[in-house]
């Protein structure tokens, strides 16, 4: 193009230098409409060419850590070297000014390792790597298979219901880990959900109306939020009815809810949220493998609602250190909705849990931030935090008390540092199970512990005909046989259930992260 338009200003230099002054004019006059034509098409070319491409940018991290967990019956258990490496393919590409599209694949492994066994997996991977559930598809670590993290498509809207009130309506592969809060110790934007109670991969579609102007309060804004957990569908070739409703195995999980935020002037920030799961899968025993351990599925035990609220203040101070501080305070609430007949999180009834959160990030250096966190959940407290990124399980999960600090560095424009501590003392059981009476199941910690060494001071032992000699040494003491039997069988589950309670657990991690 450039030599077309180089060769069309010699011509025109050509015909100055002979010919008469009217012709030459004229030849002028051709050869200038002729370049601007030319203009026009290139510049559609580059338009064009620019539209057709998907811009891309990569997020490569490689981190060290080193995870230790305490257990109730006074052992332990840690890895001090594990590596792994997390890519991001991010993806955008925005035809117009209204439509946008954004994906992002992701990697997510182990060094040297998979965690694959097709002897005991089969053809399925494990659920917590992504199987049965993709909660957590891109957060555990799995294998070098590339991955979709996020793909949707948003709309942007400028006058909802003929008012001055800008809209949007986005679905697919949602941004629905890394939200408020939660993405300050990551060091991400903010996505979509409150970071405090859903922190998960999910399926979904939203739509925000922004009511600032109409409302004259800044940042005021309303979220509707739908997504769903799993499909209950009938795999292909596996029925002569394929992907009809299969009433063998899990109904379909869904959720909704809204996100509103009261207030947000960039200093100040609020959001609220509230929303209500359907339908929620928790494990039990179903039977028993050859070697003995017990085999476990999934059944559906009741649905459960939830709500945050949460502020940030961005920036203390106008001026000064304390420009560049933040701080914020969170406080969330659940409750479940067992069905008729189950019990969920350990108990038959509905139960409401209950966690505050608070933390604070400030400037070290000109490059580096320091972040101090602290948050508590009670009994009954079940958050959707199942992909938080944190090797030991979710730290805002915990039934009991977690500590957090972290130290941020820009080594360059592209590469970053992090090094973080986590700490989690939990006080009661199932911080990181599901919702159903099993690995959900809220009991405290010290009340396993006592029935343990009562098992073994009446004369328990691993061995289950030992239940005889403890039930024995009960109606001894006063109790009758149908007593004696009911508190053996408690105290002996004490036991059982101790080698595998978690009563702490530490997280140290080192990280570098290249984005660009």
């Amino acid at each position: 193009m450039r030599k077309i338009l180089g060769m069309s200003l010699i011509a025109a230099s050509v015909a100055l230098a002979g010919g008469d002054y009217t012709s030459t004019a004229d030849e002028i006059a051709h050869l200038q409409k002729q370049i601007d034509r030319l203009k026009v098409k290139l510049g559609k070319v580059n338009a064009q060419s620019a539209n057709d491409n998907i811009k891309w940018g990569v997020d490569f991290r490689t981190a060290l850590d080193s995870v230790n967990y305490d257990l109730a019956d006074g052992n332990s258990a840690s890895k001090n070297d594990l590596m792994s490496m997390r890519l991001w393919l991010n993806m955008a590409y925005a035809p117009d000014n209204h439509n946008v599209f954004k994906g992002q694949l992701s990697m997510n492994k182990a060094f040297g390792a998979d965690f694959y066994n097709p002897l005991v997996d089969g053809h399925n991977r494990a659920m917590s790597l992504g199987g049965s559930f993709d909660w957590t598809a891109n957060e555990a670590l799995t294998d070098n298979s590339v991955k979709v993290r996020q793909a949707y498509w948003l709309y942007l809207g400028d006058n909802a219901f003929g008012l001055d009130m800008p809209w949007t309506f986005s679905i697919g592969r949602r941004p629905s880990t890394g939200g408020f809060l939660a993405n300050l110790r990551e060091d991400d934007p903010a996505q979509s959900p409150l970071g405090h109670i859903i922190n998960v991969e999910f399926d979904g579609l939203s739509s925000k109306l922004d009511l600032s102007n109409i409302t004259g309060i800044a940042g005021m804004s309303f979220k509707i939020c739908m997504g769903q957990g799993s499909t209950n569908a009938q795999p292909l070739f596996e029925s002569s009815t394929p992907y009809a409703n299969d009433g063998k195995h899990l109904a379909d999980i869904r959720l909704a809810g809204f996100i509103f935020e009261p207030y947000n002037d960039g200093q100040i920030i609020t959001k609220a949220t509230w929303f209500r799961a359907f339908d929620l899968p928790g494990m039990e025993v179903v039977g028993q493998y050859p070697d003995g351990r017990p085999e476990l599925g999934f059944r559906q035990y009741g649905d459960m609602e939830g709500a945050a609220f949460s502020v940030l203040i961005d920036g203390l101070t106008e001026e000064g250190y304390f420009a560049d501080a933040k701080l914020f305070g969170s406080f969330a609430w659940s409750k479940t909705l067992p069905e008729a007949g189950k019990s969920m999180l350990g108990s038959s009834n509905s139960e409401t849990g209950t966690s505050y959160w608070f933390g604070t990030q400030l400037p070290v250096t000109e490059d580096g931030k320091l972040g101090l966190e602290y948050n508590h959940g009670s009994q009954y407290w079940r958050p959707f935090n199942y992909a938080e990124d944190t090797m030991i399980g979710s730290k805002l999960a915990a039934r009991g008390n977690a500590w957090e600090a972290y130290f941020t560095y820009q080594l360059t424009d592209a590469i970053s540092a992090q090094i973080r501590y986590t700490k989690i003392n939990y006080d009661y059981t199932g911080s990181n199970g599901f919702f159903g009476n099993t690995s959900g199941a809220a009991m405290k910690i010290d009340d396993v512990k006592q029935g343990a060494a009562q098992w073994t001071q009446l004369g328990g032992t691993s061995d289950p005909a030992s239940a005889a000699t403890v039930v024995g040494n009960l109606i001894a003491g006063g109790m009758s046989q149908a007593q004696a039997e009911a508190t053996a069988k408690q105290l002996g589950m004490a036991a059982a259930y101790l080698p595998s309670i978690v009563e702490s657990a530490q997280d140290l991690r080192f990280y570098i992260r290249y984005r660009f």
